[in-house]
């Protein structure tokens, strides 16, 4: 099956709000990324478009031609059947389907998504993850994955323990605050828990189920992987900017963040 789809970057489609607004004709502004709930909905289910982080099928790049700064990509894929406008992530990044054909799909990305993620310089053949977007009230078997990429890692090392395999990934300075020992991380779109984490560097495991349904395991020392942090752990993270550093106020964290909620009416 092939699967036409668009960048998620400089989208200002106008799609229709549901309930009552929708009966009324109001109409609302969102991300490319949103319109694949939308249209799972109107095919009856209720849809928003967030990722688990369990890859559905492992599909392959088969093109990227250039197209001015950006590229369109040709990726084969048995996920079937597909909605037109419905979200999928590719390695981790939000895509959506803009046509629907037979033996795969192309994806419009732009300069931005091809210089932050590693589908700007991913081998022609190689195999990508796929998930498409979680219906609303469908079960959470990851975690929230937004599918926008935060960072690039490296892989440093990566050894067997009995049946798993422990991968070591070099670590972004950016996203440093965001990673705990325990936490969830997404490395190319999939769920991981953090195993530890060091000064510059974290460890994930992959276990036998995940070695099977996705590609971690066959990476290699050098290789880079995109990387996503716990939506949760940045909105903690900004609750603390907040409360602290941007008021200029001298006060401790925890005062100055009671203070932010106080003032916001939460306390």
């Amino acid at each position: 099956m092939l699967v036409r789809i668009a960048s998620i970057d400089g989208l200002d489609d106008r799609v229709g709000h549901f309930g009552r607004e929708q009966q009324r004709g109001s109409r609302v502004h969102l991300p490319r990324c949103a319109r694949g709930a939308l249209q799972r909905s109107r095919s009856g289910a209720k849809a928003f478009a967030v990722f688990t982080g369990l890859v559905e099928d492992v599909g392959r790049l088969v093109a990227r031609t250039a197209r001015g700064p950006g590229a369109r990509l040709t990726v084969e894929t048995t996920l079937a059947p597909l909605v037109l406008g419905e979200s999928i992530a590719v390695m981790g990044v939000c895509l959506t389907v803009d046509a629907v054909v037979a033996g795969g799909f192309e994806a419009d990305a732009s300069a931005e998504t091809l210089a932050r993620t590693t589908l700007g310089a991913l081998a022609i053949g190689a195999g990508v993850h796929l998930e498409r977007a979680m219906a609303m009230g469908g079960r959470m078997g990851g975690h929230i994955v937004s599918g926008h990429v935060d960072a690039r890692a490296k892989l440093l090392t990566r050894r067997a323990v009995g049946q798993s395999v422990e991968l070591t990934f070099g670590m972004d300075p950016g996203v440093r605050r965001y990673v705990a020992a325990k936490g969830s991380i997404a490395l190319d779109g999939v769920s991981l828990t953090v195993n530890e984490v060091g000064a510059d560097r974290f460890t994930v495991m992959i276990v036998p189920h995940t070695q099977g349904a996705t590609l971690l395991a066959s990476r290699r020392a050098g290789e880079i992987s995109n990387v996503e942090v716990d939506v949760l752990a940045r909105y903690v993270a900004r609750c603390l900017d907040v409360g602290s550093g941007e008021r200029g106020s001298g006060e401790s964290t925890d005062d100055g963040l009671k203070s932010s909620l106080a003032a916001a009416g939460f306390l």
